[in-house]
């Protein structure tokens, strides 16, 4: 039997920040990390294309998903942008942030951010046990965790386990056995941040294109979310971080509208095509949009729009014709059918309930001693920088509070 002050279940983002500021908060507590992996933080060097897009300019809560939602403008009032880059930087990590608001690492290398995590644990005495897999949780006085051939015990518990997101980086959705063990209602997770799965006459031709543009997500007749930013086409799904976006609230059933000239209104482009009609008679139909849209795309559109014999020159098409096809432009619909699930997921909804959280601790109002944090919760943030800043910023708030 290992005997510690607190365990902390998980070494990622959270679960490391954890461990750092319960140190700092109280140096002689003995603290111990318990991780399933052989290392600490593998999702965490993958995070940003390897770069550890850590925060953004503009946290706050308007930015996630979740039951928690509400209650995460307390965490983010607390450690916002500013308080969050102010304490890496005396843990020794230099950042920058690029013209979209997104904060990295000055050296662009996510591992230079596990190397400040995993150092400062070090130098504060914080003990990182690894090739961990937890076989039980379970509470009288004290907890008590078993692995496969290790017994721990301790007064205080942190589950920061994560999610089902990016299993073959150690994803699971072990938290969940966990907490429900202990007392919590538990959202199920679901996939987020992922490929949207669609259907569309044109989407295969498509494939492998990609588009600048406006998505909207639409449910019925209501507006639910809408983006800007690359659109890209595969043959059955959409992607692209703007599609991510609106991964977080995209269901079965729901509509993806994509207008691929955002900048310009309906009636100009209608004009514009009727003014190409002259000026490229001569040509074949598909190349009214020369000059505006890709020519695949523009088939595309064209088909989407009824107009589907390319053989005829531009003055075959009428007015109305033309007009049917600037409108399609501005709103080519794909029919949502599900996700690429959690293989192709950066993030999860999903996780603990909400409410059953004290957002100004972190700490668990259904079971004594016990802390949850990062993304045991259910709350998913949009890309961008935002889940590894509220991982980081409630790994802080748990560890100050033990």
């Amino acid at each position: 039997m290992e005997v510690y002050d607190a365990l902390i279940i998980g070494g990622g983002a959270s679960g490391l920040m954890c461990a750092i500021a319960a140190k700092r908060k109280k140096p002689r507590l003995r603290v111990a990390v318990l991780e399933k992996n052989d290392r600490v933080g593998k999702k965490l060097l993958a995070t940003g294309n390897g770069r550890c897009n850590l925060t953004h300019t503009a946290v706050d809560s308007s930015h996630y998903a979740g039951s928690f939602r509400r209650q995460s403008q307390a965490v983010f009032d607390r450690i916002g942008t500013a308080e969050l880059l102010a304490y890496f930087r005396l843990l020794g990590l230099l950042t920058a942030c690029d013209s979209e608001g997104r904060y990295y690492p000055l050296c662009r290398q996510a591992s230079a951010v596990l190397d400040v995590l995993r150092f400062n644990c070090e130098a504060a005495g914080a003990e990182i046990v690894c090739s961990q897999t937890i076989r039980s949780v379970k509470h009288r006085d004290r907890f008590t965790v078993t692995t496969a051939d290790r017994v721990f015990q301790a007064e205080k518990l942190v589950i920061a386990a994560g999610s089902k997101a990016s299993p073959k980086l150690g994803g699971s959705g072990s938290a969940a056995d966990m907490l429900k063990n202990l007392g919590h209602r538990f959202v199920p997770f679901s996939p987020a941040l992922c490929p949207v799965s669609v259907q569309s006459g044109v989407l295969k031709s498509l494939k492998g294109l990609r588009a600048q543009g406006q998505v909207m997500l639409l449910r019925g007749s209501k507006t639910i979310r809408a983006e800007s930013g690359e659109v890209q086409f595969n043959e059955q799904n959409l992607s692209g971080i703007c599609v991510f976006d609106l991964s977080l609230f995209a269901h079965s059933g729901d509509e993806i509208v994509l207008d691929l000239l955002p900048d310009i209104s309906e009636k100009e482009l209608s004009k514009i095509l009727l003014q190409n009609k002259k000026t490229f008679a001569a040509q074949s139909a598909d190349n009214l949009f020369t000059g505006i849209l890709q020519k695949r795309i523009a088939q595309a559109v064209l088909k989407a729009a009824g107009c589907t014999d390319f053989a005829k020159s531009c003055t075959a098409y009428t007015d109305a014709e033309l007009q049917k096809a600037a409108q399609t432009a501005k709103n080519m619909r794909f029919f949502v059918t599900g996700n690429e699930g959690f293989d192709r997921a950066q993030a999860c909804l999903g996780g603990v309930y909400g409410g059953e959280i004290d957002e100004m601790t972190m700490r668990s109002k259904k079971q004594k001693n016990l802390w949850v944090c990062g993304e045991a919760i259910d709350l998913c943030g949009e890309c961008g920088g935002y889940n590894l800043h509220f991982a980081f910023a409630s790994g802080m708030i748990a560890g100050e509070n033990l």
